[in-house]
């Protein structure tokens, strides 16, 4: 579902199939065929960590299926990201277990991509995700 449009070519996404912002920002923006996916951190659709102690693997699934549902709410896919980056807070520790799972939903389709090593980030998370991608119609581009 998305927003109410705030310029002529400018609409905010939301959905609640994924956390809702924590603060002034939109879960996505929806601009001339684009969507600006947010930082998506390891959070059910309910704002709720996952339970006790999970994996990078499991946190990484969480993170990129938030990513997936807002992409879904937005006309877009996994399939239409064109750029993604991502944020671990320990590179050595935790990049081949993220790998391991994002290899599994861009094993074909390979989008552009950053890995940022961090020092922290929200919520004591060890990961954060976000995209660019394409709506599903790209007769916008």
């Amino acid at each position: 579902m998305s927003g109410k449009r705030l310029v002529s070519n400018i609409t905010p996404v939301k959905t609640a199939n994924a956390p809702p912002p924590a603060a002034s920002y939109s879960q996505a923006i929806k601009s001339n065929g684009f969507i600006y996916v947010s930082g998506q951190i390891p959070y059910t659709p309910q704002n709720k960590p996952l339970s006790e102690n999970p994996t990078i693997a499991e946190q990484a699934e969480q993170a990129i299926q938030n990513v997936s549902n807002i992409l879904e709410a937005s006309n877009s896919s996994l399939n239409h990201i064109v750029k993604a980056t991502i944020f671990l807070t320990d590179m050595n520790a935790q990049f081949a277990e993220f790998n391991s799972v994002y290899g599994k939903y861009f094993s074909e389709h390979k989008p552009a991509r950053s890995c940022i090593a961090v020092k922290e980030l929200p919520l004591g998370v060890p990961l954060e995700i976000e995209a660019i991608a394409i709506e599903k119609d790209d007769s916008k581009l």
